[in-house]
């Protein structure tokens, strides 16, 4: 059997991700990690932020030397200086998600990680993107992915996952139809029991309006979208219950009942996520036919170039991908 390699994409390079790869000689896991990315970027911050570490050109023939950083050299469109963006290198931010999704298919990876990426630079190089989500169901042709993001607490794991993304406030109701509800939560019981190993997993679903809608008193979408779907689902032998307040339902008493939450908009889940878990969390995309983890922060831009970025998140997402692709093998 093939070794377990991770690909790690380096993002954008005015921002953190490079300096956070390269820690990745300290990671002490299951797999082998192979940064993307453009080799001498990578050479340059390492000076400027006083890390010794040897970067070498990565080559499947060569033995495993977990003391060096293995690197895939794509190069820069253009020298890229930390905490300045350019519009340059947009289109080299998705070569390395190109070409670590073309590993992950091919077998050449076992999974891939990602380091943060700046959505706006992406824009103005002139590719529309939203996020490193819709742009891998995209790529994939997955007409339906769920991001879930995941840490540890002294409760224990807590992992989130959202049924609307990147949607302004006002569009969230009109977008959780009956269809989008059940799909979600079909990808999320079933990546939960292949990926994470949960033979019947439990998942708790938030209300969308305040007080789950107070029996319609201050909304309807509980009553008319939330509940028939939970039914049915229920009727399918899914363990799903709520929908619950979503002010409660991250008390300790509530989370103990279930394995995952699925929260109906961005910030009504990752607030309470990355209160409890930043610095430490991840992002998890599901239902994707590769394996895909991310950091939980972004470019931190003011950051760069400082040698004073955690790489806590960056090693627990790397770990993920990891247990992730070694259950899955098995």
């Amino acid at each position: 059997m093939s070794a377990v390699r991770i690909a790690v994409t380096s993002g954008e390079p005015a921002g953190i991700g490079p300096e956070l790869c390269l820690f990745l000689n300290e990671w002490t896991g299951p797999a082998q990690p192979v940064v993307l990315g453009d080799i001498d970027l990578l050479r340059q911050r390492a000076v400027q932020i006083g890390r010794d570490v040897q970067v070498r050109h990565f080559d499947p023939r060569q033995a495993v030397d977990r003391a060096a950083i293995d690197v895939l050299h794509l190069p820069l469109a253009a020298p890229s200086v930390a905490g300045q963006l350019s519009a340059v290198n947009g289109r080299y931010v998705l070569k390395l998600l190109d070409r670590a999704l073309a590993g992950c298919q091919s077998g050449e990876f076992s999974a891939m990680a990602t380091a943060p990426v700046h959505k706006g630079v992406i824009n103005e190089a002139g590719v529309p993107f939203t996020g490193h989500t819709e742009y891998l169901a995209e790529q994939t042709g997955t007409a339906r992915v769920v991001m879930m993001l995941a840490g540890e607490t002294p409760q224990g794991p807590l992992r989130v996952a959202l049924a609307s993304t990147h949607l302004p406030l006002k569009d969230v109701p009109a977008a959780i139809t009956p269809s989008l509800l059940e799909e979600t939560l079909r990808i999320l019981h079933t990546d939960l029991r292949d990926k994470y190993g949960l033979a019947e997993p439990r998942i708790l679903v938030a209300g969308l309006n305040p007080h789950a809608g107070e029996d319609g008193y201050l909304g309807r979408e509980e009553i008319d979208v939330l509940i028939p779907v939970l039914q049915r689902l229920r009727a399918d032998g899914m363990h799903v219950s709520g929908p619950h307040p979503a002010d409660t339902m991250f008390t300790p008493p509530v989370l103990a009942g279930g394995d995952a939450v699925l929260a109906m908009y961005h910030d009504q889940g990752l607030t309470v996520l990355k209160y409890a878990t930043f610095g430490q969390g991840i992002n998890v995309t599901l239902g994707l036919p590769i394996i895909r983890t991310s950091v939980d922060h972004g470019t931190a831009l003011a950051l760069a170039g400082t040698g004073q970025a955690d790489h806590g998140s960056l090693f627990a997402a790397v770990s993920e991908a990891a247990r992730m692709a070694q259950r899955t093998r098995q």
